[in-house]
């Protein structure tokens, strides 16, 4: 059995962000410990849309934090979430809409070389120009693209599955507060059985009855946990800034959102705890929950658990309710 789960999507800890100046190899290495110590036996650290001197500076320091022979084998990765999105209020979210910009694959080139190779995950919005081409440029090199932070339309959000998409960022998350009914981002995304849907199952951004329904559409198999952890994750409520000039609140109850737009600004959860709110909703099987925490993500990335076999990690005990 895992001893933990995995993180696709983490976008710093207790006021250090993958994103923003200041990152360090000691820091990584610090935060690494304490996810492993609470229950993340691997993960992607994620960075969002931004700065590209800053994008340079903190691709390298993760780089080499994954060769790191204490903390490496537990950073499976990073997450780049950006700057390939919509600019759209609502789809743009928290992050930074002048740093946004059209897909490019040679400007993805200039990420992965900065990276030295080790960008995983490309989150793209499929209705922005030349986003096909930088697909099938990223999925060549090995890198698994997902569609998120969008205002699709089904038909791009086909073209963009063709052209090899294969998951989908925080569904029901990175969208308008206000939608159609009917021709919206969801529906497809739920409905259609070649992709994998990453769900943020922390007990705020997602209502019970959709994470219900989302389990049914595409059941243990293609359902990924994911916290999109804040940098603010693990700190107490009050008034902060995130992504270097955000201002957003920590509620009493966890939740952080954007003081100007009301919008969700990632989650104060580990993956343990959103493991441990899934689990309350007693709709999966023991099994099913190790399926969409930790061996659904794997396969995705093409790696094997017994990477994890040598590890020197806690067991993970989390709250099954059923």
């Amino acid at each position: 059995m895992a001893r933990g789960f995995i993180d696709l999507q983490n976008n710093g800890w207790m006021e250090t962000d993958f994103s923003q100046p200041g990152l360090t190899l000691e820091r990584m290495k610090e935060i690494t410990k304490e996810l492993v110590s609470k229950g993340t036996i691997a993960f992607c650290p994620t960075i969002i849309t931004g700065n590209h001197e800053t994008y340079k500076k903190n691709m390298a320091i993760i780089a080499k934090a994954m060769k790191d022979k204490e903390i490496g084998s537990h950073i499976l990765g990073i997450h780049l979430e950006g700057p390939f999105i919509s600019p759209e209020f609502g789809a743009v979210g928290a992050h930074p809409k002048e740093y946004v910009i059209d897909p490019d694959p040679d400007v993805f080139d200039k990420f992965q070389e900065w990276a030295e190779g080790s960008i995983k995950i490309l989150t793209v919005a499929p209705e922005r120009p030349n986003c096909t081409e930088l697909i099938k440029h990223a999925v060549k090199q090995g890198v698994v693209v997902s569609i998120g932070h969008h205002l699709a339309k089904d038909s791009d959000m086909e073209n963009a599955v063709n052209a090899g998409a294969r998951l989908c960022t925080h569904v029901g998350n990175g969208i308008p507060n206000q939608i159609h009914r009917h021709d919206n981002p969801l529906w497809w995304q739920l409905a259609e059985d070649r992709i994998t849907c990453m769900f943020i199952t922390d007990g705020h951004h997602l209502p019970a009855d959709l994470i219900k329904v989302a389990l049914r559409a595409k059941t243990p198999d293609r359902f990924i946990v994911t916290s999109d952890a804040s940098p603010l994750a693990g700190m107490p409520p009050g008034k902060y800034l995130i992504f270097g000039s955000l201002p957003v609140v920590i509620s009493d109850t966890g939740l952080i959102y954007s003081e100007k737009s009301q919008s969700l600004a990632g989650s104060h959860a580990t993956i343990l705890e959103c493991m441990n709110h899934l689990a309350s909703l007693n709709l999966l099987s023991e099994t099913d929950l190790w399926k969409v925490g930790f061996y659904n993500q794997l396969r995705l990335l093409g790696l094997d658990e017994r990477m994890f076999d040598s590890l020197k990690v806690p067991n993970v005990i989390y709250k099954n309710n059923r």
